[in-house]
């Protein structure tokens, strides 16, 4: 990949996050979402885990922002696939390394917008939630590598899953998927507390892996007791992240090729003609 595609690239990008801030839809979706998570938090503050000594709140924020983090591969399905078929993408294919500057683009403009949403929840969070361990840099700083590492695990993963999907209307099919595996990744309650075959289906994915990552950044030492093996297994962390985001970022320039080859004026028309039916 060139130098003038990754220039494309991020400018695309930058521009596509800025216009998303000045969008009334796109302005909704960035805090709606936040402020529903802090009301299920509000109402989990002070309802206690077993003997464990933690509020079932404090231990959910930190799964809250990592689940949050692996939803930005359905968000950049999501776009891949409207733009593919509103005729963007081979726009994109037409101009030089259109492609490539795309997909970087892309990946800017989901990840940026992610990590607005986090900040716009974990803000007031701290502060209505208590034991939460952000008072020192090593904090930050595993937050900081879990929440990298999460999206270049995730964001390659989406891209491939969007050129699966032919409409936007098909993308419903990916939501069972992820809400199945949001609801058994130790997510909205600890993992330790569900059937073995379940906590072993769950650590396959990127979801349970960035909740973890994001637990032991923000979590005191003490809260490591309900987690698998007792351990915030930071190398499998690594590992498993490190693993997804190979695999995505392998087959998402192959998969966006292929697709790229595909795309006709006259698809695209169909498409739209298909669409128009079906709304008429």
């Amino acid at each position: 990949m060139n130098r003038t595609a990754l220039r494309a690239g991020w400018a695309r990008g930058g521009i596509e996050l800025r216009q998303s801030f000045t969008n009334g839809g796109d302005l909704f979706n960035h805090f709606f979402w936040p402020v529903l998570m802090l009301v299920v938090l509000y109402f989990l503050r002070d309802v206690s885990f077993g003997d464990s000594g933690f509020e079932l709140g404090t231990l959910v924020l930190p799964g809250i922002l990592g689940m949050n983090a692996a939803m930005a591969m359905v968000s950049m399905s999501q776009l891949l696939t409207a733009e593919r078929e509103d005729g963007t993408l081979l726009r994109a294919k037409a101009t030089p390394h259109g492609m490539p500057a795309y997909l970087i683009g892309k990946i800017i403009s989901v990840a940026g917008g992610v990590i607005v949403d986090l900040a716009i929840f974990l803000v007031p969070a701290l502060f209505l939630i208590p034991g939460l361990t952000v008072g020192d840099l090593g904090s930050w700083l595993t937050l900081g590598w879990v929440l990298l590492l999460g999206l270049v695990a995730t964001l390659p993963i989406g891209a491939v899953l969007g050129s699966v999907f032919s409409s936007a209307r098909s993308q419903g099919l990916l939501t069972l998927p992820i809400l199945a595996m949001i609801g058994t990744s130790g997510i909205f309650y600890p993992i330790t507390s569900m059937p073995e075959w379940v906590q072993w289906v769950a650590q396959v994915f990127p979801i349970y892996w960035l909740g973890l990552g994001m637990r032991s950044a923000l979590l005191p030492d003490d809260a490591v007791t309900v987690e698998l093996g007792e351990s915030w297994r930071h190398l499998e962390t690594v590992g498993v992240l490190t693993a997804w985001a190979v695999v995505g970022l392998v087959l998402a320039p192959i998969v966006l090729r292929r697709m790229a080859r595909r795309e006709s004026g006259s698809t695209v028309a169909a498409r739209r003609e298909k669409a128009m039916q079906r709304v008429g």
